[in-house]
């Protein structure tokens, strides 16, 4: 448009409108509203459309992964070190370290072993079988995830995995044959792989991966086709191993011997190609041999115990529990090896006793023997019963009867009354006493006897009058000072004197421990040391437990003193002359010569043992030839022959030097007749006090009328009075004849 420089007419300007408006309107054909001079739209051609979908197909291979990846990221949580933490085997064993018992948490046999202890080649092995870049990916291989792709797409098998994958694959137990699984495991794979070295990652998947024969991890593999650790195999043996990884079930050798040479080989030829064997090395190789998973020469499968050792077991497991060592959980996955104090040759020793003596003897009869070390409290021999799972005798509730009388007399030397081994007493059987009538064993007597005679026959009347005047409630004191627990001997009355309540085997063997080490008591226990897996020392007992001054070494020596003529008397002293103390019990059934339960408890000053002798049921304790069982008969030798053998060799030990507290030891006079046929004594008595004759051993009946009820708590005329007066030991009783026609034990045995 031209330049204005005057001003138009009307008729110019109409003109110049209209030519504008001409100008300006769209061309024909052209769309309303497209600016002027806009292109024409053409269509699309055919290799346009082909690029353009290129392109994004592009995009999405680029992109889609990345936030694939992202969203995984977010949404799958690598589990805590809480939840991957492997159950594997605990290991129990003897004092010496032989092995005890193996418990595998759901039958899984797994012994985690950490990476510096494994063998360098066995390592190579693993990673020419499985993953020779796995110190350098990622912790994913691109191309076996494709692989795995197309073997999806194409209804193949087989993957790509690396040994990361591998590892999430289990710690996530999620073994299903899909592509989210495989999307699950690299992105978790790669987290991993930021959270934990490539070290770490490895030592897991060697104590993880399944290896067949049962075995979790290469340690516990090692031992199963090999008999012996990882850190002792070869590199053949190791080949074969890493071979077995992709099908551990059907490679072993005993399942397909060709099988497990092909993948041998593979794996062989791998090393050497990485450089992990020189040419030389790997022609030198030969197949290993394997050891059979039956019969003889079969790797060692040792599990819990269906015997005699499965009380020491659990034992020693509920005490791990119990002092707080581990949890429950911890005690799964740590793989601890646990070291009891029992010593095998001692357990053995107690197995035999107790087998031995009951051998021939009825079937209802049920035993139990705990032994302990007194300087330390250990416990290195024990009897609960003879097959695994099944009641435990020695922690069961009985009546001690007359065993015990050693806490009575404990009571009165620290009593106000000057009590001592020459006190003399009423004897006579018969005596009411507190509105009680009590009565000797077998009518054994005596109008005047020391303490000292009383311990050694055994004479009721004696104890219970003690016992009443330091007061039942001392008694009760002075035993759970020794060492019985403190919720047992409930509202004692005149009756605790003789044994009425009730205490566990175990509990009496810790006891007499007490009087055994000069009045110290130390706690029973069963374990010693308790290690991790990884080395760690959990728990160690120390070597010479300090305990607590029950008594003072003085009562314990006395009491001591009372009870050393009494195995001798009762026939059970030990070989020798070696020096003893003891004392025996039973317990009436509540009918007249009748008895339901029977003791031996002695000890020398390094060994205190207690065996206890009963049935399941409330019924009378009767030998092979029909006659009551007292606890000179089948619990005394059982005790005896134990004791010969657990200290055979070792050196004879004496007690302390006496020193008598209140009136000492006096000589008394012992009517001939009854003293002319007497068992010598384990050691001379250190006075001229005649030695007993017999073991007028007794008890109380604390259930007479089998409801459970304490008979010395009840009214006089509630029982018969002879009630107290047939439960004792007999002298000479402790091998009686089952042969015999008339049950009577052999004279002076």
């Amino acid at each position: 448009m031209p330049l204005l420089t005057h001003e138009e007419t009307g008729t110019e300007s109409v003109a110049r409108t209209r030519a504008v408006a001409l100008a300006e309107r769209p061309p024909p054909g052209a769309r309303a509203g497209r600016a002027p001079g806009s292109p024409t739209s053409v269509p699309l051609s055919g290799w346009a459309k082909v690029r353009r979908a290129v392109y994004v197909l592009l995009g999405l291979a680029v992109l889609g992964p990345l936030l694939a990846f992202a969203i995984g990221w977010f949404l799958f949580r690598v589990p805590t070190p809480e939840e991957v933490a492997v159950q594997q085997v605990a290991t129990f064993t003897y004092a010496d370290g032989s092995d005890l018992a193996v418990e595998r948490p759901d039958g899984v046999n797994r012994v985690v072993v950490r990476l510096p202890d494994v063998p360098e080649h066995v390592i190579d092995a693993v990673l020419a079988a499985e993953n020779r870049s796995f110190f350098t990916d990622p912790g994913f291989d691109i191309t076996g995830i494709m692989r795995a792709v197309y073997n999806q797409l194409t209804g193949g098998v087989g993957g790509g995995s690396t040994i990361t994958q591998q590892y999430v694959k289990v710690v996530t137990e999620d073994d299903a044959f899909s592509l989210f699984r495989k999307y699950k495991e690299v992105v978790l794979a790669v987290k991993i792989s930021r959270e934990q070295s490539k070290e770490q990652i490895l030592e897991n998947y060697l104590n993880v991966i399944y290896l067949g024969r049962g075995a979790y991890g290469i340690q516990a593999a090692s031992e199963a086709f090999f008999g012996k650790p990882v850190q002792e195999i070869s590199v053949s043996e190791a080949a074969m191993l890493a071979g077995a990884i992709q099908a551990p079930s059907r490679w072993d050798p005993e399942k397909d011997l060709e099988g497990s040479q092909r993948r041998w080989t593979y794996v062989l030829d791998q090393m050497e190609q990485a450089g992990f064997l020189t040419p030389a090395q790997r022609a030198e190789q030969t197949f290993p041999a394997t050891v059979p998973t039956e019969g003889e020469g079969a790797a060692d499968t040792t599990g819990i115990p269906n015997d005699a050792n499965f009380y020491v077991w659990e034992r020693a497991r509920q005490e791990v529990l119990d002092r707080g060592i581990v949890t429950e959980q911890e005690f799964l996955t740590e793989g601890l090896t646990v070291t009891t104090t029992v010593e095998p040759a001692r357990q053995r020793e107690a197995v035999a006793a107790v087998t031995d003596q009951l051998d021939g003897q009825p079937e209802q009869l049920r035993a139990a023997l705990v032994s302990v070390d007194p300087r330390t409290g250990g416990i290195v021999a024990y009897y609960g019963g003879a097959q695994g799972s099944g009641l435990d005798y020695a922690q069961t509730l009985h009546q001690p009867g007359s065993s015990f009388k050693p806490f009575v007399f404990a009571a009165a030397l620290q009593g106000d009354e000057g009590v001592g081994l020459g006190t003399m007493y009423d004897g006579r059987s018969g005596q009411e006493l507190a509105g009680t009538v009590v009565r000797n064993s077998e009518g054994y007597d005596c109008g005047q006897c020391t303490v000292r005679t009383a311990m050694t026959r055994s004479i009721n009347t004696v104890f219970y009058r003690m016992g009443l005047d330091v007061g039942p409630a001392a008694v009760a004191e002075a035993a759970h000072r020794a060492g019985i627990p403190e919720d047992l001997l409930p509202d004692p009355t005149g009756g605790i004197a003789l044994g009425d309540k009730e205490v566990h085997p175990i509990d009496m063997a810790s006891a007499f421990g007490t009087l055994a080490a000069d009045g110290v008591h130390r706690e029973p226990y069963f374990v010693s040391r308790v290690t991790a897996a990884d080395g760690r020392v959990l728990y160690e007992s120390p070597e010479a437990p300090e305990g607590t001054q029950a008594f003072p070494a003085q009562v314990a020596r006395n009491v001591t003193e009372a009870m050393r003529d009494v195995p001798g008397f009762a026939g059970i002293g030990l070989d020798g002359g070696r020096p003893v103390a003891g004392k025996t019990g039973t317990v009436q059934l509540g009918r007249d010569g009748q008895n339901k339960d029977a003791w031996m408890v002695g000890y020398t000053p390094s060994l205190a043992t207690a065996v206890w002798l009963g049935t399941d049921r409330n019924e009378p304790l009767v030998n092979a030839a029909g006659r009551p069982v007292y606890g000179s008969m089948i619990p005394g030798p059982i005790w005896q022959q134990y004791m010969n053998a657990a200290l055979d060799g070792e050196p004879v030990e004496r007690f302390p030097d006496f020193e008598p507290i209140g009136r000492g030891p006096v000589a008394e006079y012992v009517d001939e007749d009854e003293d002319e046929d007497a068992p010598e004594t384990s050691e001379p008595p250190v006075t001229e006090e005649p030695e007993g004759d017999g073991d007028g051993e007794s008890g109380v009946d604390g259930d007479f009328d089998g409801d459970g009820s304490d008979a010395t708590e009840q009214p006089q005329d509630s029982f018969d009075d002879s009630f107290f007066g047939d439960d004792g030991d007999r002298p000479g009783q402790g091998r009686a004849d089952p042969g015999d026609d008339d049950g009577d034990p052999d004279p002076g045995e």
